[in-house]
């Protein structure tokens, strides 16, 4: 199995962004979980108006968090971290330095593959260390059992298939207007009976 149409399609999304390097990985959720895991969080603050599976990582994790009745608009930081939740975010040259940038390419964003997701960054080591996290712990393009594996990996990457069709759609998606998503785009989470026990 060849993983270069995952490196070429890595490299067009930070190219379009404007980060230096993107990691992709099998989902939006998987990509914050890992950033979590990398800068090891311990307590994070995360907006009342987000998509569920945000509380829910934490809550897998084993973190403290609260919640921040936050007015977000096209992404936001997760809070006491460098962590940005950019799920809902299409627009060129919007990284942000210094952070690890999280997108979305779940079947309803601006560029739909039915599942996928990205870590945007401009620091290298954290760019070669998330890349082996998201791929069992080893480097792409050499069989693992040729590898010294150094790394705890969680099995999150994005197949060459999902990054085909990411690379075959994007002109369109470069060249269509996106939707602009804001914290109103999303219930109070607290209201929900499972975030009321918890």
């Amino acid at each position: 199995m060849s993983f270069e149409p995952v490196l070429t399609f890595e490299n067009e999304i930070a190219k379009f962004y404007g980060a230096k390097y993107a990691i992709a990985t099998d989902c939006c959720t998987h990509a914050i979980e890992l950033c979590l895991r990398y800068v090891k969080a311990d307590n994070i603050i995360i907006p009342t108006r987000t998509y569920i599976s945000v509380p829910f990582t934490a809550v897998k994790l084993g973190l403290s968090w609260q919640w921040n009745n936050s007015k977000w608009y096209e992404y936001y930081q997760i809070g006491n971290t460098n962590i940005i939740d950019a799920a809902v975010l299409w627009r060129e040259n919007s990284y942000v330095p210094g952070t690890l940038m999280c997108l979305s390419f779940q079947y309803q964003k601006h560029l739909s593959l039915g599942r996928g997701g990205m870590i945007l960054t401009d620091d290298k080591d954290a760019a070669n260390e998330l890349k082996k996290m998201s791929y069992d712990g080893r480097l792409p393009g050499k069989p693992w059992r040729e590898q010294d594996i150094r790394s705890v990996g969680y099995h999150y990457y994005m197949t060459p298939e999902t990054a085909e069709d990411g690379l075959n759609k994007l002109k369109e998606a470069k060249e269509s207007p996106s939707k602009r998503w804001v914290w109103e785009d999303w219930p109070d989470l607290r209201e929900m009976s499972v975030f009321k026990e918890l």
